[in-house]
């Protein structure tokens, strides 16, 4: 059976706020971040929802607000036909791309003509691994897999590849600066869509600052230097007894911040897109998923990344534009390391270091970005990656449409 394409029609998110009680959107709920962009999705589509063969989303903490399947219970409360279902995927800080990535499958197989895929997360009402699970709750579990807060992987991999504080830093505030742009240009304003609370309506991403440099970002204190001291350095030196120390080099200005939102991507075929009058805007050409070694857990994009090309026969110079979550700025670098890309092709709007990081969601939201440089700067290809919990990496790779 031949693989059908399959066209991102649209990209739409929420602004990311701060995952605190401070922030705009915590006076919201999960399900009403994800019915606002259902709705207009519905706005801008009139009857469309009647064609939705499915809504996937990624959440990672699925427990209470967050629990008992946001994909149906969003859009129903949305106005969506009673038929049609909702399914969600975890793959902690993947997950919104492996609900892209699932949504794909399933057009690519002809076993879906329209399907809206995402993911939501709300860091003001729950903390990572606040679901708990075996690394957390189970003792023979965390026996064989000791458990390492990945702010400790992130240094670790500072500490292996020899990362200095300025190398980090200075990643950081490039982060901040190109986000800074982008927002003041307006490259963001096809894909945001403002959103209603009782105290008023947030229209943009609250993390983002001015004026970062490596200079004022060198003035903060490590995060995670207490951590272990506590015993996390101990656990890393069984697994790298070549380490004699951590080298200590991150902290907030240079690791994702805690935020809340959600972000959805159109996804369907070329008869249904047809059938609506909708412009592809890219295909999706590949996915991949790959997995490392979970103690220093954050290294998996660059393999994740090098099996979709290979599904392609590409190689990583053959991408125009890269969106590698920014974790923690040594991640990145580590990329750009193994692949050899340069960082004039990663995150050139920014990332999550400036804009936050609402782990479930953020997938959809770096598809969204991709999508709209892409075609703002008139280029072809380009690829999604992220690191998730446990040492695992997942990526998505696409190209524009004329």
């Amino acid at each position: 059976m031949a693989l059908h394409e399959v066209f991102v029609y649209d990209a739409l998110r929420t602004p990311r706020t701060r995952g605190k009680p401070t922030g705009g959107l915590h006076v919201l709920t999960p399900v009403s971040l994800v019915t606002a962009l259902l709705t207009e999705l519905r706005k801008r589509y009139p009857g469309i929802e009647s064609k939705v063969d499915e809504v996937i989303l990624g959440c990672c903490e699925q427990l209470n607000d967050q629990g008992g399947n946001l994909a149906r219970s969003g859009a129903l409360a949305a106005g969506f036909p009673n038929h049609v279902p909702g399914l969600m995927v975890s793959r902690f800080c993947g997950s919104a791309l492996d609900a892209v990535n699932t949504g794909a499958a399933k057009v690519m197989a002809g076993q879906a003509d329209l399907v809206v895929v995402g993911g939501v997360e709300m860091l003001s009402l729950f903390t990572i691994f606040g679901s708990g699970g075996p690394m957390i709750l189970d003792p023979e579990f965390k026996d064989q897999v000791p458990p390492v807060p990945q702010g400790i992987s992130a240094d670790l991999i500072a500490t292996l590849q020899g990362y200095s504080r300025r190398d980090v830093d200075s990643f950081a505030a490039a982060s901040q600066q190109r986000a800074d742009t982008a927002w003041k240009n307006g490259w963001f304003s096809r894909s945001i869509v403002p959103v209603e609370t009782s105290e008023g309506t947030v229209t943009r991403d609250e993390l983002v600052r001015e004026n970062v440099t490596a200079d004022s970002l060198s003035k903060l204190t490590p995060s995670f230097a207490k951590l272990g001291a506590e015993g996390y350095e101990d656990l890393v030196r069984l697994r790298y007894p070549q380490v004699s120390r951590v080298n200590y080099v991150h902290h907030a200005g240079n690791s994702s911040g805690i935020a809340d939102g959600a972000g959805i991507v159109l996804l369907g075929n070329q008869e249904v897109g047809q059938t609506f009058n909708l412009q592809p805007r890219a295909r999706i050409l590949s996915t991949a998923s790959a997995g490392d070694e979970p103690c220093i857990m954050l290294t998996a994009p660059a393999e994740a990344t090098r099996r979709a090309l290979r599904r392609l026969d590409l190689k990583f110079s053959d991408i125009d534009l890269y969106e590698v979550n920014e974790a923690f700025a040594s991640v990145v670098l580590y990329f750009m390391e193994k692949t050899k890309v340069p960082h004039d092709k990663v995150n050139v709007a920014g990332g999550s270091i400036a804009m936050g990081h609402p782990v479930g969601a953020t997938g959809a939201m770096l598809v969204g970005t991709l999508v709209d440089e892409l075609q703002r700067r008139q280029l072809q290809r380009g690829a999604v990656t992220m690191c998730t919990g446990l040492g695992m990496g997942v990526t998505t790779i696409l190209e524009t449409c004329p």
